[in-house]
């Protein structure tokens, strides 16, 4: 989608043929778009051209900021309904404030959320004072736009600036990109930057995908936001279709394992044509109590403006309301929509209501599918419903020593993890002749050892952000985390001197290590933990087995292991 913006010469000395095209973000979780960035297009003058004469003029910043507010008005004239990714150079980003007013005053004039839109910074980023950089970041979070740091691998980003400014997305360069299939280092890299993302709640993504090679690489290293012409809707690429359709399928399939999502809570629009009158509008709410809001839609069937009941009804009412306003457009007292994609969780949908005016908090949202297309809507009052009764019942089934949730947590989570293709550790946890605790020191003692344990888990859970943690009863206690998360929690666990009333303890910890593919339900992590449990109990001291589905061959990386074991 390209069109060409007049706007952007009148600012900044340039000729009208500027042109953006707008490329779509896909998540391998959903197998949709999941963003799109304004990109330059095929033809006219390219963004690196104007901002090297821009710079030439000592206008760079002031066109750097137009070309931006350029991208945001032009995807205005066809909106996606999508979060909206648009590019900055950082030493702009870290230029007086003031400098961006024009990005976002046409945020404004196109009715985008700020939590819709993500600011790429890109480089050079040594041109940029760092500390006025991260101070820049910080105040654009606070406006509630998100930012992420763009051409990581090829620019010069401080790794201060990395490790300091919170930013929302990372971007993978090209270059990298290219490297993975059979490049063990580009791996690693990518690895560690996974390792950086789940330690601030940035996400990582992968752009320029040009080849189905660098697509199952890119999959396979762990990445699942992905960019580039290969994934682009005319690419034809059998396997890239099969793999975001099969994603599709599994997302789907989520809601099974009692994790709530916005197709929990769908029901049918009641629609309009987005030329609609006033008088249309007002014989579509005659004639059903039941809706609270209109849909226009545009020829695609994508929505352009909602229009709320109660606000409608009361702006035609007084005297002469219907007969001035009967056949003025709908769209007089309609509302930009606020959508949400369809394979979202509940908890998402709620965001958009807490980003949403004050005035508008308990409007219905639009349900959209791929395209923007419009699936139907959502009621907010319906969401927070089912959301507290999921809460309820979560509540319901937390120990009561630990407050910890029972194994059905763990079985949810496992079988999420299995349907969305992720790697991840599953692992037992419990202390040896925990009997003999409650027979020597008494069973008051026992439980406040218990305690303990179930508040250590507790505080990692929320250091390690993938980490998921059940207490079965008893002494026992299941775990589930990301591949590099058992590297803190591990040690933490074990390190821990466990006394009770001046008793020493031993802890044991057994791992099961779940790639893609090897396990295909809870039942089976099940029985293998079952296996591993045996074996570290057979080891003296505190122990740590770690092992592989259908694998008898088990590492001791704790403990002293009996002779000859394997």
């Amino acid at each position: 989608m390209t069109t060409s913006c007049g706007s952007i010469g009148a600012v900044a000395g340039f000729s009208d043929s500027v042109r953006f095209a707008f490329q779509p973000l896909y998540s391998l979780h959903t197998g949709d778009a999941v963003a799109v960035e304004a990109l330059a297009g095929t033809s006219g003058p390219t963004p690196r051209e104007i901002l090297r004469h821009a710079g030439d003029q000592g206008r760079l910043v002031e066109t750097d900021v137009a070309l931006a507010a350029a991208a945001v008005e032009q995807e205005a004239e066809t909106p996606t309904l999508l979060p909206l990714h648009v590019n900055l150079l950082a030493v702009s980003m870290a230029a007086d404030q003031v400098s961006l007013h024009p990005l976002l005053d046409a945020l404004e004039r196109a009715g985008r959320r700020t939590s819709q839109v993500v600011i790429e910074l890109g480089p050079p980023f040594a041109q940029a004072d760092p500390n006025r950089l991260i101070t820049a970041v910080s105040w654009l979070r606070e406006l509630g736009l998100q930012v992420a740091f763009d051409g990581l691998g090829s620019g010069d980003l401080p790794l201060t600036v990395l490790t300091a400014a919170p930013v929302d997305v990372l971007k993978l360069d090209r270059s990298i990109v290219r490297a993975l299939p059979g490049g063990t280092t580009s791996t690693a890299l990518v690895h560690s930057l996974l390792h950086v993302a789940s330690h601030t709640g940035a996400r990582l993504a992968a752009t320029g995908v040009h080849t189905e090679d660098e697509f199952a690489a890119a999959r396979d290293a762990g990445l699942r936001i992905l960019q580039g012409p290969l994934l682009d809707a005319d690419a034809g690429s059998l396997t890239v279709r099969t793999a975001l359709s099969g994603a599709r399928q599994d997302n789907a399939a989520l809601s099974s394992f009692g994790i709530p999502t916005v197709a929990d809570f769908v029901r049918p629009a009641v629609t309009l044509p987005a030329d609609a009158t006033c008088d249309d509008a007002r014989n579509a709410l005659a004639a059903d109590d039941e809706p609270q809001a209109l849909v226009g839609l545009d020829e695609y069937g994508r929505p352009e403006w909602t229009v709320d009941r109660s606000r409608f009804l009361l702006a035609l009412s007084g005297r002469y309301g219907h007969a001035l306003h009967a056949n003025k457009p709908a769209a007089t007292f309609a509302d930009t929509p606020h959508t949400v994609p369809a394979g979202a969780g509940a908890l998402d949908l709620l965001d958009v209501v807490a980003a949403a005016e004050a005035n508008r908090m308990h409007d219905d949202i639009v349900v959209i599918g791929r395209d923007g297309v419009c699936l139907g809507i959502v009621r907010v009052a319906e969401v927070v419903r089912g959301v507290a009764e999921a809460k309820v019942e979560e509540a319901a089934s937390l120990h009561p020593i630990t407050g910890l949730p029972s194994s059905a947590t763990i079985a949810k989570d496992v079988e999420r993890r299995i349907v969305a293709g992720e790697p991840f550790i599953a692992a037992s946890l419990d202390i040896d002749e925990f009997k003999q605790v409650n027979v020597q020191v008494g069973y008051a003692a026992g439980d406040e050892l218990i305690r303990s344990l179930g508040e250590t888990l507790t505080d990692l859970a929320g250091q390690l952000p993938k980490m998921t943690v059940s207490h079965v009863g008893g002494d026992d206690f299941l775990i589930t985390a990301d591949m590099d998360e058992i590297g803190t929690l591990a040690p933490t666990l074990l390190d821990t001197p466990w006394t009770v009333e001046g008793m020493a303890v031993n802890v044991t910890l057994a791992g099961l290590t779940c790639a893609p593919g090897t396990v295909t339900s809870y039942q089976e992590v099940s029985r293998e933990l079952a296996r591993l449990k045996q074996r570290a109990k057979s080891i003296g001291g505190t122990s740590w087995v770690l092992g592989r589905p259908g694998v008898e061959h088990v590492d001791v990386l704790r403990g002293r292991a009996a002779p000859g074991a394997a």
